[in-house]
């Protein structure tokens, strides 16, 4: 519940400051050939791609043969951690000047085709954000059945709810909540979900025999933090621990990590 719960939050304050900004661009400009009912037009598109996007993937969940699925759902976990780990270097690069480069954006729409263009921005920037999403929750419901799917999506409903106020204060300036302290602290958290999800993957990989364990387990910390306690599922869900890792896990982690490292290095010397 409670990752599902982030990443929606996360998700939806993204999208939500997006098309805040649009629409205060909007009313301050007080053009007559881009209105907000353009806008909202392009939400509704975004929320549109975003919803055949998940009756896509339900599609393909009952077509596809056992064996297949199981593949392909593995894809779809290492899919939704590039895509976390990508946003959150896109963000570090971008999110300073997200609101100066949407407004420039704007003004050349404007001189354009307008109100059409502005939609296409709103659609967008909402879809992108409902994909990411769709793959993100997918990716998590696979694993759960019965009440945990249950308590998953009521996560995800509060994580919305909470994404609202969490822009609304943002927006406010409120400054005991800057956009930069939440932004940096959701970066750590959705790194931690990235890794965790990577090495739900590299286990399903294991189990298909794709990837060997190499040694299985290198240790055992059950004594000291147990997978099925209640702070081991959450430590678990939230950045990928094993009380009794294999070293392949250990491998793909680390991997993950290092590599993180090492793109955030390369991304501050460019900035430089």
């Amino acid at each position: 519940m409670g990752n599902a719960l982030f990443i929606v939050w996360r998700e939806s304050v993204e999208a939500i400051l997006i098309i805040s900004i649009l629409l205060a661009w909007i009313r301050e400009r007080g053009d007559t050939r881009i209105g907000v009912h353009h806008l909202w037009a392009g939400v509704g598109g975004g929320l549109a791609l975003a919803g055949f996007l998940a009756l896509a993937m339900l599609g393909v969940h009952g077509w596809l043969a056992a064996d297949a699925l199981d593949l392909f759902q593995t894809a779809i976990v290492f899919a939704a951690a590039g895509l976390i780990t990508h946003m959150v270097l896109w963000m570090r690069s971008h999110g300073r000047t997200m609101k100066r480069d949407l407004e420039a954006g704007l003004a050349r729409a404007a001189t354009t085709a307008g109100g059409t263009s502005v939609a296409l921005l709103a659609a967008i920037a909402v879809g992108r954000e409902g994909a990411e999403t769709v793959l993100f929750l997918y990716g998590l419901a696979m694993e759960q059945s019965g009440e945990t799917l249950a308590r998953l999506f009521a996560g995800a409903g509060i994580g919305f709810v909470l994404a609202l106020a969490t822009a609304w204060v943002i927006l406010s300036g409120a400054r005991w909540l800057p956009g930069r302290v939440f932004f940096r602290v959701s970066e750590i958290v959705l790194l931690l979900l990235a890794a965790a999800l990577l090495v739900s993957g590299v286990e399903r990989l294991i189990d298909l025999e794709w990837l060997p364990p190499l040694i299985e387990p290198v240790w055992d910390s059950s004594m000291l933090l147990e997978d099925g306690s209640t702070a081991g599922g959450i430590a678990a869900a939230f950045a990928g621990y094993r009380a009794q890792p294999s070293l392949m896990v250990l491998i793909a982690w680390l991997g993950y990590w290092a590599l993180v490292a090492l793109l955030g290095r390369v991304q501050r010397r460019s900035a430089a």
